[in-house]
């Protein structure tokens, strides 16, 4: 007889799992503000710090649906303490700072890849295997609004760290604390045949699930639409404290409108939650970046000041990663838990292909045209274009989940 799923959250898992993405998300949200104070030590032009976080961002990309299989097969919690460590390391490395290629590889490819491991894909999927489908939406949600709180708090935080000891020290301050993620990762050690719903886990080969999820229609409208927020948020975070300083805002405002988005990123993520679970999850996405692309669109054209930068920071944390909650949601739908965290990886890479492109051209385009507003504006055209991919997504398992409900 099959066990039947338990009614009560698992608060122990969601909890230390919301914490390593506070983690995972803290530092990686707070490269922007250690931008212009290592090219004022080294000398390097954006261009060499944007293309850092680009790398950043790709292997983020590149290494999630790996990781994510990993955790699947062997634990969520093995994937999460080299987290941990990758990251750690990653960060010592870009503090060395005496040539661009620590920058790369230290800030870049291992904080890339720390992140992959430490990602939505990997935490939301260990969630989705110890709650009911009824949960799922709101434990999606609470996840992500973990990764705002991360933000919100390293905001504020690395600000200060720069402030009292200099950028080289505060990522390493930053690195140690990564060490705290093996520790949380405990709770988390089960893999995919885990949990209250591993009934339900139909048995694939990844080849088997990766060829039905790339023949479904609606999983390849969903992976081509969350190219847009990558593109959008890697952008803002990279390159908005920067842009600030261009257009005379004063630098403190740069953390308050960072500090703001985190926030109410909180509020947007949970909300997410909450609506997902009760109307149609494409279509709350289709407003999501149609409601993005009227928030830069009134920034860049209305009087940019102190007060205008607090209002869209505001409205952008409301609709920041309050797309992953609906966004993970719909795989599960499709495809059920078994592979979900290699094929949740599969849309966030390509979200971190957009990110990558969002954060190299933000820095290539302003070395060539000392202005960030072509990127801005192809920003607004992206999201007008996912909002048009993803309202004929289908919310609907394919039809060997249909045909055999758990």
């Amino acid at each position: 007889m099959n066990k039947p799923a338990s009614s009560a959250m698992p608060w122990l898992i969601i909890v230390a799992g919301s914490l390593i993405v506070m983690l995972t998300f803290g530092p990686r949200s707070a490269m922007g503000f250690f931008q212009l104070p290592m090219l004022t030590d080294t000398g390097w032009d954006r261009s060499t710090f944007g293309l850092a976080m680009a790398f950043q961002n790709l292997f983020w990309g590149l290494s999630q649906p790996f990781f994510g299989a990993l955790a699947d097969r062997y634990g969520t919690g093995r994937v999460l303490a080299t987290s941990g460590i990758l990251y750690a390391l990653g960060l010592l490395l870009m503090s060395h700072g005496t040539a661009p290629i620590w920058l790369h590889v230290g800030g870049g490819v291992l904080v890339g890849m720390a992140i992959g491991a430490g990602s939505f894909s990997v935490i939301l999927s260990a969630f989705a295997r110890h709650v009911t489908p009824q949960q799922r939406s709101m434990a999606f949600g609470i996840g992500t609004a973990a990764g705002s709180a991360g933000m919100f708090l390293f905001a504020p935080l690395s600000q200060t760290l720069i402030n009292l000891y200099g950028w080289s020290d505060s990522l390493v301050i930053m690195g140690a604390v990564m060490l705290l993620i093996p520790v949380l990762a405990f709770p988390l050690k089960g893999n995919a045949n885990s949990g209250t719903q591993n009934a339900a886990a139909v048995q694939q080969t990844v080849g088997q699930a990766l060829r039905e999820a790339f023949a479904h229609q609606s999983y390849l409208l969903l992976v081509s639409g969350f190219f847009v927020c990558g593109f959008q948020v890697a952008f803002i975070t990279a390159h908005f404290p920067a842009y600030l300083g261009d257009i005379g805002i004063d630098a403190r405002y740069a953390v308050i409108a960072m500090a703001l988005i985190g926030f109410f990123n909180i509020i947007g993520s949970l909300a997410a939650g909450y609506i997902g679970q009760r109307y149609s999850k494409p279509h709350f996405l289709a407003f999501i970046y149609i409601g993005r692309s009227i928030a830069v669109t009134a920034f860049l054209l209305l009087p940019q000041t102190p007060l205008s930068v607090i209002i869209f920071a505001t409205v952008m944390g409301l609709l920041w990663l309050s797309t992953v909650p609906p966004t993970n949601g719909l795989v599960a739908i499709m495809f059920g838990t078994r592979h979900l965290g290699l094929l949740g990886g599969m849309v966030f890479l390509s979200h971190q292909i957009g990110s990558f492109l969002g954060v190299w051209m933000g820095g290539y385009l302003y070395d060539h045209f000392g202005s960030y507003d072509p990127v801005w504006w192809l920003g607004v055209a992206l999201g007008l274009f996912a909002a048009a991919v993803h309202w004929p997504i289908r919310e609907k398992a394919v039809d060997r989940l249909a045909a055999n409900p758990a």
